[in-house]
Formats: structure tokens, sequence, C-alpha cells
């Protein structure tokens, strides 16, 4: 009996082990690939995370081939002592997005300080060793030796008008210029002065902070050397942006931004307050004394607060005066209004007729900001004022940015916003 279940026993069970047997062998092979397939993604991805970081993080090139430049005698600046001589400039964490414009936040005589400075001509591979002269030739090229302070106060006020319009307070502002040009106050402005302050007005995001530097809610200019330039410390911005490595900030898709700000960000009355300061940002630049700035980048990432909560503008890199939006778009060929786009978000339509792109643009400021808002305050907001804020917000978002509905209509609508907001908050610890 016991030799007959001994039987059946291996009549049931040897062909399923001898066929787990045979599969082994395979499992294993398929383990063994799954494995190396892994380390080879992994390490793959280390090495693209790295050349990719040390592509956009050239803190240490942008700083030596100012300072070559600073020796030679070429350029000079309120900070190039304490950077080249001294180093007291500390920089500290790489908030680049993109290798042309570096960006570190850093430290300076014992204040938190953000510094920027541009080095395309330096990321060329096959001309690192001739960096400094590129930049020489290319960037500090203007004005040349032998030109009077004449003749450079008219370049400038000339380059100003190009970019700005033509406003008569264009003046005051070339007089800021020289003013800051002559950082060591001489009362002259020397070649080596007039070569950095001209290369640091060729950088879109300097040239707004000059011109917004009166306005409450624009980082403070605190120093230069060439074209490398200091302003206060960067504000608190959404902290899932500035965890994440530089190469994949832009890649956050902004419903992400959304979510995250809504489960990770200030309190409901704090995004209130910060909101304020960004339609007041709104009102700073309609009209302002240096004309109208578009905002064609107008996204979470640039949301920035202080310490008590009050809005700061992180990133002017995509805020555009309006005469360089209209001589872009100005007999521009387009099938579609999205051939009539300047930066991320600043496009006009096409008239399709003529194929030419119209000088309005589709959306206004406020318009963009106003959705930027409904996914910022409707979540969260008192039970009493979310009906009244969500119909307000639609409204607003329907703005057109027609001429003949900017003046009046625009400012009722943001006055009304800003009146809401603040009777929510007014007369608590939040205000």
């Amino acid at each position: 009996m016991r030799r007959l279940r001994r039987l059946a026993h291996l009549v049931l069970f040897c062909p399923f082990s001898k066929g787990l047997q045979g599969r082994l062998p395979g499992l294993r092979v398929k383990s063994v690939f799954l494995v190396w397939l892994g380390i080879f993604a992994g390490s793959w991805m280390v090495y693209l995370h790295y050349s990719s970081y040390s592509e956009l993080c050239r803190g240490r090139v942008c700083q030596v081939v100012i300072c070559d430049q600073y020796r030679k005698g070429i350029i000079s600046g309120s900070i190039c002592q304490d950077l080249c001589e001294l180093q007291k400039v500390e920089w500290r964490t790489c908030l680049s997005s993109a290798p042309g414009q570096q960006v570190y936040s850093g430290l300076w005589r014992d204040k938190d300080v953000t510094i920027k400075c541009g080095i395309e001509e330096a990321l060329d591979s096959k001309a690192q060793r001739d960096v400094a002269p590129r930049r020489e030739l290319v960037l500090f090229d203007k004005p040349t030796r032998g030109t009077s302070i004449k003749e450079f106060r008219e370049m400038t006020l000339s380059f100003l008008k190009a970019n700005l319009g033509d406003l008569p307070s264009l003046p005051a502002l070339v007089g800021q210029v020289l003013l800051m040009a002559d950082f060591n106050k001489d009362s002259r402005v020397s070649l080596a002065e007039a070569k950095s302050v001209w290369a640091l007005l060729q950088r879109n995001e300097f040239l707004l902070l000059l011109s917004l530097q009166e306005k409450e809610h624009a980082s403070r200019l605190l120093g230069y050397c060439g074209d490398l330039y200091l302003t206060e410390g960067l504000p608190h911005s959404p902290w899932h942006v500035a965890a994440l490595p530089p190469l994949l900030r832009p890649l956050l898709p902004p419903a992400l931004h959304g979510a995250l700000q809504q489960w990770l960000g200030p309190a409901w009355p704090w995004r209130a307050k910060i909101a304020i300061g960004l339609l007041e940002f709104v009102e700073e630049l309609f009209h302002g004394s240096y004309g109208t700035f578009y905002m064609c980048e107008t996204t979470l990432a640039n949301v920035g607060y202080t310490a008590t909560y009050d809005f700061k503008m992180t990133n002017l890199q995509q805020v555009a005066p309006e005469a360089a939006v209209r001589r872009f778009l100005q007999g521009r060929r387009c099938e579609h209004s999205a051939d009539c786009t300047y930066g991320r978000d600043c496009r006009a339509p096409c008239d399709r007729l003529m194929r030419q792109c119209k000088g309005d643009l589709i959306q206004p400021n406020l318009a963009k900001v106003c959705e930027l808002l409904r996914d910022y305050l409707l979540p969260g907001a008192p039970a009493d004022l979310r009906e009244e804020l969500g119909s307000q917000l639609r409204t607003c978002t329907t703005l057109s940015g027609l001429a003949s509905q900017v003046e009046a209509h625009h400012s009722l609508v943001l006055s009304h916003l800003k009146t809401l907001l603040w009777k929510k908050i007014s007369n608590t610890k939040y205000s």
C-alpha cells in the first residue's frame, strides 16, 4: 500500500517538478536581465542628471569669466572687489532653469541675496579656451574707447526709447543709469563703468528691475560687476518648486503646481494677502512711470512672498515692455494666433485675411492673473465668500486686451477683487 501511494505521488508530481526545473534557468535569466536593466537605467538617469546639472549650474564659470574681465580692466562695478578679490560673495544653491541665465542663492555682507549672471558665449564647448576674449568682443564691446559722456547719454536714451517707448520720463531713467555707472562717486564715468552698465541693460530682467525699482513688489538691486548683479534674497516661493533639481522644475505640470500649492502652501488668509499683492503688481505694470508691461509667463512658480506674506515677483525675465511686444507683432506674418505669441502666453489674434498679427493682446495681464487666482484662492476659501469670489474671478478671466476695455473696466474689476479680499482679512492678524 505504501509503495502504491509513493508511485502515485511520483506520477502526479514528477511532471510538475520537471517542468518547474525546466523553467528555473529562464526565470533566473529574466531576473538577472531585469536587475541589470534597472541598474543601467538608474545609472543613465544619474548620468543625465549630472551632465544636465553641470550645464545648468555653472556659477563657477560665470565668476571666473567676470573676474578675468575685471582684472583686465575691461569691466567694473560696486561688488567687483568683494566678488573677485575679497571673496565676500558666497555662492550657495543653484536655482538656474536655463543654461544661459545663471541664478544662485547666496550671501553677501551677511545678507541673503540672489546672484544672476548670463554666460551664453561661455557655453560653447569648442571655445572654452577662448571664453574671456569672446565675452570681451561680443558682450563688452560698447561703448568704444573715445566715446564722450554726452554720446553715452544719447546712446542710452536711444536704447531705452527702443525698448520702453518714447516716454517723457526716460531722461530721468538715463540719469539713474549714469548714477549707477558711477558707483565710486567720483563724478565721472570710466570706460569700464560704461561697458558694465551697457551690458547690464541688455539683460531683460535687469532693465525691468531698473524700471520697477520704486515699486513695492519687485526685488531691490543691491550691486553689480560687469553683467553679473545681486538682488535681494529670493523671497519664499512654493517649496515644491525650489526642492526639485533645476532640470525638472520646468517639467512640473501647472495642475500639479496648483495641487501642491493647495496642500502645502500657506493658509487661505495668507494666500488672500499674497493675492492682493499680486493684483497690486498688475496695477504697477499698467501705465507706470516707464510705460506698460506685459506678463508673458503667468505661473505659480513666479508667485513669491516675504516672511510677512507680502507678494514679491520671483522672476521678471518674462515681463516685457509694451513697446517690445508691439515691435515683435508689427507686420508679423501668421496663419494662426499661435504664430503671434511673444514669450509663453502673450498672444495676439491673427488677421487671416491680411495674414498679419494684430496689435492688441487676446488676454491682458489681469485676465491671466485671475485664471491663476481661481486655482490659488477658491480651494479652501471661506464658505460665505466662495460664491461671490468665484463669480468675480470668472468675470475677470473674460476680460479682453482691446484698448477700449483696458482703461476703466479693468480698473473697476481689479478694485472690486481687492476690496472683496481685503474685507475678509482686514482687522485680523492676517492684515
